[in-house]
């Protein structure tokens, strides 16, 4: 090999085996930090596989880049630039649940832990995670209902909050404003909530009870799978 070309290439301090074993094992353990985080699910999500895979694919891709960065002759420096390398990626799909979040960080430090070949790390630390999960899992049978989302028009000129508040009081769970804003040419206004149906309660009353309301042009209900 010509040695200009030598020059370009970092020679890795590991052998190639080292280096297969420890990403195979990140992905095992990527694929336990996939299940736990399913496993302890209140219900299942239609964002659970996409996370599930990311998760996954996160744990190999961290664990190459602590390879990278443990093999390299310069090795601070190229940690700091990794670092801000990977500070600009960002989810595109919101998290809606900070549990999410917790879980992907989960996946990143035993990315880590797989690269740099801190076993012990991972033996004690997975189980550790993993009861700490189940313990503070959400309830199965507090969200019996699944996620809507409900778009409401009322005229120009009205305050939607004091129109709902009182069908959303006796048919919600609970509820959260996503978006506002203009239709019909700027005469009504459309605002759109996340909310979750009260177990007593169901979508033909809620719908019911709002179109009964002066000043309601429109209602839309339905589900985050629809979306």
């Amino acid at each position: 090999m010509p040695e200009w070309l030598q020059g370009s290439i970092q020679q890795d301090q590991l052998a190639v085996t080292v280096l297969l074993a420890r990403l195979i094992a990140a992905l095992v353990l990527g694929c336990v930090v996939a299940g736990i985080f399913r496993l302890t699910l209140a219900n299942g999500r239609d964002q659970a596989p996409g996370l599930m895979a990311t998760l996954v694919m996160l744990t190999v891709l961290i664990a190459m880049v602590t390879l990278v960065i443990a093999n390299s002759a310069n090795s601070v420096a190229l940690a700091f630039s990794l670092v801000g390398a990977l500070s600009i990626v960002r989810f595109r799909t919101v998290v809606e649940d900070t549990r999410d979040t917790a879980f992907v960080i989960f996946a990143v430090a035993v990315g880590m832990a797989a690269g740099a070949g801190f076993w012990t790390v991972l033996l004690v630390g997975i189980p550790v995670t993993t009861i700490a999960a189940f313990v503070f899992r959400p309830r199965r049978g507090d969200s019996g209902s699944p996620e809507c989302v409900l778009t409401v028009r009322v005229g120009a000129g009205l305050d939607p909050q004091l129109l709902l508040r009182v069908p959303f009081e006796k048919h919600l769970e609970r509820f959260s404003l996503k978006s506002t804003s203009t239709a019909r040419q700027g005469t009504a206004i459309e605002v759109t909530y996340g909310v979750r149906i009260r177990g007593e309660s169901t979508p033909l009353l809620l719908i019911g009870d709002l179109h009964g309301i002066e000043g309601i042009q429109g209602v839309e209900l339905r589900t985050k799978q629809q979306n």
